[in-house]
């Protein structure tokens, strides 16, 4: 039967062996536990480094962002129409319409388009980085903060159960006030004792 799975060799007992990567009609078997292998084309593609590309398209849109592109875009621009309305007729290069003019500057939006793009994606890949660190950062102040408050509390608790200065003033003038009184009484009694004796 086609379709059945075979190794090649037989385990004893005439199973198949695990691991077995090809069927019976010898069509490779399709493994849906790993990702497929990419398929090979025709042609191959140019390779090229992301972090590089990325780097240099900001630089280009940091740039395009600036003055000095307005202005020397402003620049050529406006020498471009005066070449070529001023300029003799045999020196011109782009007629009345300038369609030439239209064409560059229409091939430098469309650049310019894809790479200001990339490199706000970079922008805001490291902002959404920095976001989850800004966070994480907070989510620790916030932990050290209640680990901070918890432990006042306790000391608070532990603080009431302590004796103060006054309480331990208070104490003390008791005392002192009852050993007084008991002094008090005994020095009546010893009198009343002596007395007799005389």
């Amino acid at each position: 039967m086609a379709g059945e799975r075979t190794s090649g060799t037989a385990a004893p007992g005439g199973q198949p062996r695990s691991g077995s990567s090809a069927l019976r009609d010898g069509s490779p078997r399709v493994r849906l536990d790993q990702p497929m292998s990419r398929r090979r084309s025709w042609f191959a593609l140019p390779t090229y480094d992301r972090d590089v590309f990325g780097r240099m398209s900001e630089r280009i849109a940091r740039f395009l962002g600036t003055g000095r592109f307005i202005a020397w875009m402003t620049v050529v621009i406006v020498a471009w129409l005066v070449w070529n309305t001023t300029a003799p007729e045999s020196l011109r290069f782009d007629g009345y319409p300038f369609i030439f003019l239209t064409l560059v500057l229409s091939l430098q939006a469309s650049y310019a388009a894809p790479l200001i793009l990339l490199a706000q994606n970079r922008q805001a890949d490291r902002d959404r980085v920095n976001l989850e660190q800004d966070r994480a950062r907070n989510n620790r102040s916030i932990a050290d903060t209640e680990y901070l408050t918890r432990e006042i509390a306790a000391l608070r608790m532990g603080l009431g159960e302590v004796a103060t200065r006054d309480y331990l003033r208070s104490e003390l003038q008791a005392l002192l006030r009852e050993l007084q009184e008991q002094q008090g009484g005994t020095d009546g009694r010893t009198r009343g004792a002596a007395e007799p004796d005389r």
